[in-house]
């Protein structure tokens, strides 16, 4: 599946299922809740924190998925076409970083 065809199916299944999109600022808060939903799963999975029993059922994946899904709905309700962001963000990335890591002493 595409960034695209992920972006259409997201909206979609708002308008079949949701009713309609929550506001903006909803969305950017639920984004923030699932953030911090993937930095529990990874401070207990690949971190120093121990598992609760009610973490242990946790998916990453999951997790993740549900945080691309809230970043669909912001994009969505934006005008964002996401792989066109995407692309753009890489060529700037490129462009400013392309000898940069490479000569990072710390990274070597």
């Amino acid at each position: 599946m595409t960034i695209e065809e992920a972006q259409h199916k997201v909206d979609e299944w708002i308008k079949t299922y949701g009713v309609r999109y929550f506001s903006p600022l909803t969305n950017m808060a639920i984004l923030t809740e699932e953030v911090g939903e993937v930095a529990r799963v990874m401070a207990r999975t690949y971190g120093d924190q121990s598992c609760k029993p009610s973490d242990e059922c946790k998916n990453l994946a999951d997790e993740l998925a549900d945080v691309m899904w809230v970043l669909m709905c912001i994009a969505n309700q934006t005008g964002v076409n996401l792989t066109d962001a995407f692309a753009k963000n890489i060529e700037k990335k490129t462009a400013r970083d392309c000898q940069r890591h490479k000569n990072n002493p710390k990274l070597k």
